[in-house]
């Protein structure tokens, strides 16, 4: 029997909630196991059945451990140095022949701060660009536009633990139980306790089943719901007045903006009856504290900004906000995507959400840089897709995404990365990404790292490292900076994860009073910290807001891009599983997990089904206008007649085969939430094929 010989406490490495646990290490230098950390301020002992199979997740079996090289279809072990001679060589070229528009890199919301850091800076001192961007590009974008338009900055306002300090929570397109489930249970305890539960889903999720009030809304009718429940607010006085007055402008545009949109006006175009919405808008506006939570389901959309700002909008008319217990609060889906875009991985901003189009934000970086830094925003992620196919973009360095199962239409994402001059890959294991690469470089995971992650609420926490790395698997600022030598530049000589979180810390105002001494010493610290909160801050806008006063903006309900139709008579949205996170990259490897649930599903209606002749279990195939998949039908009435679910997990049947890449004007968010599809069941005896098979037949 193996003696634990050391426990290390790290942060688990799944979604944005940022629970404490301990990696148990043999004495062979082994991770054995791992346990909640008892006293840790968010997860109070929990984690959920991810959070328990991490060690699954980075064990050795099928991780990539040196760098390989695409020599037609197969993968060749080189070594490091080969690696990036070759990947600085190719650069160096395409540099010269067309200039630093053609290249970037997409960092990753499920590497550390430093990591991040280090990329936005190689991207803008070493190859002089801003062409940098992560997949808070398709998740929580309108987040930080739209909170950032109203309130000036794109966070998380209150704490978690604040869910026990409040009279009314609402949760509106979001399912915390599935993919942040230790805090979908608080949120369970917080109503058990007497807080009120208003949820606000077209799905009966979990928390709907529980809920005080579920308002089952059509697919995209947000802003509709949310401006009936502001009509009926002012109409009856139940607005702050004197929050308003004192911390808003723009009251009486909005005010007369929704003057004419009653409950009874958007009864049908919503599906949620007017007496509900009357019942919740009082509930809401009267309670002494209520707080918002929302996810995908409000962002996810072509009016997913407009979405984010009328719910800022709601939240600043009632005055819930600037106090424990009130607020607006993204539930951020992947553990470190709040820490990507604070360091600036984003191609419009510099670390700390500092506006590349700013000349004075340019000479600050330009003078600590000691580098002239390019002076027009970069190509979003998928602005490098599209560059790519008109032949302007050439060259991309990628670490810890998965495009290929996770962006907007598969078959265009394909045909792009293949396109490409170069492709450089860095992952723990093959990803459908990785298998288009040109180079693939084998990262550290979590676990063989220093480090920190940024949780949805703000919190920095220190990740220790456990393990040695895997092979000859690097930390993705040691590769770059690596690379950055290869390429002539020293402008990523640190020495140590703390010496980079440091340059970052002097740069960024609301990390500028932090340490990792300081970080260690309690369970993290909430940004913004520096001079005037020392301690850092637990909630946002107590007294004023960055912008000064907080802007109201009337914002108008738009259609969903592409409605059911008569050739395509279903709407399909997209949704999370409780047993598996992100690609599958990291859950599949569990065998406790992967048996919970079969390779792909495709969630549908019993009436839509029978209407279908489809059973439980049947293979059916689904289509849209971009692609086609195979599954198998879970008959719910969780979903209600005419929509249509699919979780994004699964490689074998990837809804993003499907989802539309319609956008959201302001930050090219993709309307991933929904699309028209038609679904039929397969011939007797025929069983779902995997895409590779279906893609290889056409």
């Amino acid at each position: 029997m193996t003696m634990t010989s050391s426990i290390v406490k790290t942060v688990c490495p799944f979604c944005g909630v940022g629970c404490g646990i301990c990696l148990k290490i043999d004495k062979q230098g082994n991770l054995t196991g791992v346990e909640p950390q008892a006293n840790h301020p968010i997860s109070h002992g929990k984690l959920c059945e991810k959070g328990w199979s991490t060690a699954y997740a980075i064990r050795p079996d099928n991780r990539i451990t040196q760098p390989l090289k695409r020599i037609k279809d197969q993968f060749v072990p080189i070594s490091w140095d080969e690696a990036l001679t070759t990947i600085s060589e190719t650069v160096s070229d395409i540099l010269n022949e067309t200039g630093a528009k053609a290249v970037g890199v997409i960092s990753s919301a499920r590497a550390t701060n430093e990591d991040n850091y280090a990329a936005q800076k190689f991207a803008r001192a070493v190859l002089k660009t801003n062409n940098i961007d992560h997949c808070a590009r398709i998740c929580h974008s309108p987040t930080v536009a739209g909170l950032k338009q109203a309130l000036g900055s794109g966070a998380m306002t209150n704490s978690t633990k604040d869910l026990f300090e409040t009279d009314v929570i609402v949760v509106i397109g979001a399912d915390p139980t599935e993919n942040h489930s230790v805090l979908g249970g608080q949120v369970f305890e917080a109503q058990r306790r007497g807080a009120k539960l208003i949820v606000i889903d077209p799905r009966v999720t979990r928390l709907a089943k529980v809920a005080d009030w579920h308002l089952q809304l059509k697919l995209g009718t947000n802003i509709a719901l949310i401006n009936a429940m502001l009509q009926v607010i002012i109409e009856h006085q139940w607005h702050d007045k004197d929050f308003i007055e004192q911390r808003c402008e723009g009251f009486d545009e909005l005010a007369r903006n929704v003057a004419t949109v009653t409950p009874e006006s958007v009864e049908e175009c919503t599906g949620v009856s007017a007496e509900l919405i009357r019942i919740v808008a009082q509930l809401y506006s009267q309670a002494k504290s209520a707080m918002i939570l929302y996810g995908m389901g409000i962002t996810q959309f072509v009016s997913g900004t407009q979405n984010v700002i009328a719910l800022a909008d709601l939240a600043l008319v009632c005055g819930h906000i600037g106090r424990p217990g009130t607020g607006i609060n993204p539930l951020r889906g992947q553990n470190n995507v709040q820490g990507a875009c604070d360091m600036g991985c984003l191609p419009n901003v510099y670390p700390g959400y500092q506006a590349v189009d700013d000349p004075a934000v340019r000479q600050k970086f330009s003078q600590a840089w000691g580098e002239n830094v390019a002076d027009q925003p970069g190509l979003t992620s998928l602005g490098m897709t599209k560059a790519t196919l008109a032949g302007d973009f050439r060259a991309l360095i990628l670490f810890g995404e998965d495009p290929v199962v996770t962006d907007p239409d598969q078959n265009h994402v394909k045909e792009a990365l293949k396109a490409l001059d170069l492709l450089v890959v860095a992952e723990l294991t093959m990803t459908e990404t990785a298998k288009l690469a040109d180079i693939v470089l084998p990262a550290a995971s979590f676990a063989e790292k220093d480090g920190t992650f940024t949780n949805c609420e703000r919190r920095v926490q220190q990740i220790s490292q456990a393990l040695a790395p895997f092979g000859s698997a690097m930390g993705d600022w040691q590769w770059l900076s690596a690379l950055a030598a290869k390429l002539g530049s020293q402008q990523l000589n640190w020495m140590s994860s703390e010496q980079v979180f440091e340059e970052m810390a002097s740069l960024t105002p609301s990390y500028q009073g932090m340490s990792y001494d300081e970080i260690s010493r309690s369970h993290g610290i909430q940004w913004p910290c520096n001079n005037d909160a020392p301690q850092g801050t637990q909630v946002l806008h107590r007294d004023t807001f960055p912008i000064g006063k907080a802007k109201l903006t009337p914002v108008h309900y738009v259609e969903i891009d592409e409605p059911a139709d008569e050739q395509f008579p279903l709407l399909l949205t997209t949704n999370r599983l409780h047993f598996h996170y992100g690609c599958g990259s990291m859950t599949r490897k569990s065998p406790l997990l992967e048996r919970e649930t079969p390779a792909g599903i495709l969630f549908i209606n019993p009436k839509d089904a029978q209407a279908l002749n489809i059973q439980l279990h049947s293979p059916v195939a689904v289509r849209s206008r971009r692609g086609y998949v195979e599954t198998r039908a879970m008959l719910t009435n969780d979903v209600p007649p005419g929509l249509v679910s699919m979780p994004y997990h699964f490689k074998e049947a990837p809804s993003n085969q499907l989802t539309n890449t319609a956008q959201d004007p302001i930050t090219k968010m993709p309307e991933l939430k929904a699309c028209a599809v038609q679904v039929y069941r397969l011939p007797e005896g025929q069983e779902p094929q995997d895409i590779q098979h279906l893609l290889e037949e056409e």
